[in-house]
């Protein structure tokens, strides 16, 4: 007996290594499987969203245009050690060959082109410059100079140096309304072109009004909804839904005809007395903070439907019988409990008001676009992705600071039930 007991323990003892063996390989199988379902969306995520994202970082500070038409000044001004004097002749000598170059392999306008984002006319000094060069000289400092007195300025050569590359902070810094001096302390820009701060402050201004606006209109919406029986509560969700099977630009160009001198909103109201002569409602805040709220709206009634939904109401009877009013039972029991779907629905509106391009282009006046119209207007128009990226990445650290804080101070995790 002591003898098949003393075996079958030391099979057992044998046997464990492999059964523990034969469980993490089975673990392991389960997570690769796991990886497997979900490595397709993963790998959606990386090229959708992560990667525009690192390369749009990656163009805010990267400067190689200059670099690659005009090789050998940007190679020169990096021995440029004193800033508070002109450079060397060696550099000017190296301006002339790379000014003759790039006229000759028609690559000017590019340099042209960047230097211009730093110089008042630095397009018309590069093609002028160009065209004017002699074939040879024996002193071209002086000839650039005589050609054009610019060339003898230290802002002329600290725009030539900054641009260099390869990497620069030109464009963080004029997102910023800087802008750095020939001796390379920051400074703040002249008053009337400083402008995007202007406008960053302007687009989380309409965003937190968009999503006050939201939460005010869509809390009793959302109440309703959870309230209802299922039925009714279903009819009035596709109301509610309806506008996501309509085109945001037809919706957009809906409030343009409703919201005109002329329009139905300002015909009714002078019908009913209200007003004796239109209201300007289009192409000012009013107009933007109307449509954005209609549009952005269902984002916010959506969450809050769905933890309202949860909600049992024997909470609100159970308050009542201990003696609470409707009133303080709602404050202290049915509103701390909507707070999840009350941060998640204001964070997600806010955010998705943050990047708002159409609506404030189409309605808003000039004093009333948000940042994505400059970033549109940068990757469009002028073709500066340096600086459209810089505003995007100004943008998205604003975004994930206030995200932070608001995680901080508000966050589902610190709701507590009063």
């Amino acid at each position: 007996m002591e003898r098949s007991r003393a075996a079958s323990i030391e099979s057992i003892e044998t046997a464990q290594p492999s059964l523990q063996a034969g469980l993490r390989r089975a673990d392991r199988m389960r997570k690769l499987r796991a990886f497997g379902l979900v490595a397709p969306l993963l790998a959606f995520l990386l090229l959708t969203f992560v990667a525009p994202i690192l390369d749009m970082l990656r163009r805010s500070i990267v400067d190689t245009d200059l670099s690659e038409v005009w090789p050998h000044v940007t190679q020169a001004t990096r021995i440029w050690t004193d800033r508070s004097k002109l450079p060397s002749p060696a550099v000017f000598d190296a301006l002339a060959a790379d000014l003759a170059g790039s006229y000759r392999n028609q690559t000017l306008a590019t340099a042209a082109r960047r230097l211009n984002y730093a110089l008042d006319n630095g397009r018309s000094l590069v093609f002028g410059t160009a065209r004017k060069l002699p074939a040879t000289s024996g002193d071209w400092t002086s000839t650039l100079k005589q050609i054009d007195p610019r060339w003898g300025e230290l802002k002329t050569w600290a725009a030539i140096d900054q641009a260099s590359g390869p990497l620069t902070s030109y464009f963080l810094l004029a997102a910023l309304d800087l802008n750095k001096t020939a001796n390379g302390s920051i400074v703040g820009v002249a008053a009337e072109r400083a402008i995007y701060i202007d406008v960053l402050r302007r687009t989380f201004i309409v965003s937190f009004a968009v999503t006050i606006l939201c939460l005010i209109l869509g809390f009793p919406v959302a109440y309703l909804l959870a309230t209802q029986p299922p039925r009714r509560a279903n009819l009035l969700m596709i109301l509610v839904l309806l506008p996501f099977w309509t085109s945001l630009l037809v919706r957009t160009a809906a409030w343009i005809v409703l919201l005109q001198e002329h329009g139905l909103v300002n015909d009714a109201l002078i019908w009913l007395g209200v007003i004796d002569h239109p209201l300007r409602l289009i192409y000012n805040r009013i107009g933007v903070l109307v449509a954005m709220t209609h549009i952005l709206l269902p984002f916010q009634i959506l969450p809050l439907y769905s933890v309202m939904k949860g909600i049992k109401p024997a909470y609100m009877r159970a308050a009542t019988s201990l003696g609470a009013s409707p009133t303080e039972a709602f404050v202290r029991v049915y509103l701390p409990m909507t707070l999840p779907g009350i941060g998640a629905g204001a964070l997600l509106v806010f955010i998705l008001a943050l990047g708002y391009y159409i609506t404030p282009a189409l309605i808003g006046g000039a004093a009333d676009q948000m940042i994505s119209y400059f970033i549109a207007f940068y990757t469009s128009d002028t073709i500066n992705w340096g600086m459209a990226s810089a505003l995007g990445t100004v943008l998205l650290v604003a975004t994930l600071t206030l995200y932070w804080v608001y995680n901080r101070l508000v966050g589902v995790t610190n709701v507590k039930l009063g």
